[in-house]
């Protein structure tokens, strides 16, 4: 294959967006670009410095004073351990000091300033450029690459979400109940819904998948016989 092709994958949190983008870039021999993972590197730094997150003059001039190094890379043997890629802010490794609860309801917050998102963007447009990629994030389809080969949004129902959701909290040793995560997941829903900048929304043309009662392979093998198709 002489040229690239890009996917772009959007939807609500636990829709299960990173598994699968995960299985179909290795099965296509793709890079696997998790810019959700940039914020939260973002958002994470933010939280360290002691930034107030609501307060978007304060989060952009620190990250614009500081500019923190993010990196992502395929993971290496030892790093193989459930992520789907590994997370570098400034050097360290933050792969899973970036999904914390914490940081997960802060980059819902930051991603709303434009200030963050001009960061973020151009970066993974690069990426995008130069290789065939799989991307999934937050308005990959209508605002980074809403011109990719393939534009899909990823959609469950929110029970089915919060039930994903709260066993990837209990595996990591978070004591979390089902109600208090289907309630902060609807909180989200709401929220990256309706936020002024870029709000998340099915665009013209996307592929909408809708992964209730579905296989998380089953999603990943639709998805590569898609792209074979246009291939």
């Amino acid at each position: 294959m002489t040229n690239t092709f890009q996917i772009a994958i959007d939807g609500p949190v636990a829709a299960g967006k990173g598994t699968v983008a995960k299985l179909v870039a290795g099965r296509l021999g793709f890079l696997y670009v998790d810019t959700g993972a940039m914020y939260r590197a973002l958002t994470l730094y933010s939280i360290r410095a002691g930034a107030d997150l609501n307060n978007e003059q304060t989060v952009v001039e620190i990250l614009t004073k500081d500019k923190p190094k993010v990196e992502l890379r395929v993971p290496s043997e030892s790093e193989k351990d459930g992520r789907l890629c590994t997370v570098l802010l400034d050097g360290e490794d933050v792969s899973w000091k970036v999904r914390t609860e914490e940081v997960s309801h802060g980059v819902s917050v930051i991603t709303q300033y434009g200030g963050v998102r001009d960061m973020i963007t151009p970066l993974a447009r690069r990426i995008a450029e130069s290789q065939s990629v799989v991307m999934e994030g937050r308005d990959i389809t209508s605002v980074v690459l809403p011109n990719a080969d393939l534009l899909i949004y990823m959609d469950a129902k929110a029970e089915e979400r919060a039930k994903r959701r709260h066993r990837e909290l209990l595996m990591r040793g978070e004591d979390t109940s089902y109600e208090k995560v289907l309630a902060e997941l609807n909180e989200r829903d709401e929220r990256d819904s309706h936020r002024e900048i870029a709000p998340l929304k099915k665009v013209s043309g996307a592929w909408i998948i809708d992964t209730t009662g579905m296989a998380i392979d089953q999603v990943a093998e639709a998805i590569v016989e898609k792209v074979k198709e246009r291939i």
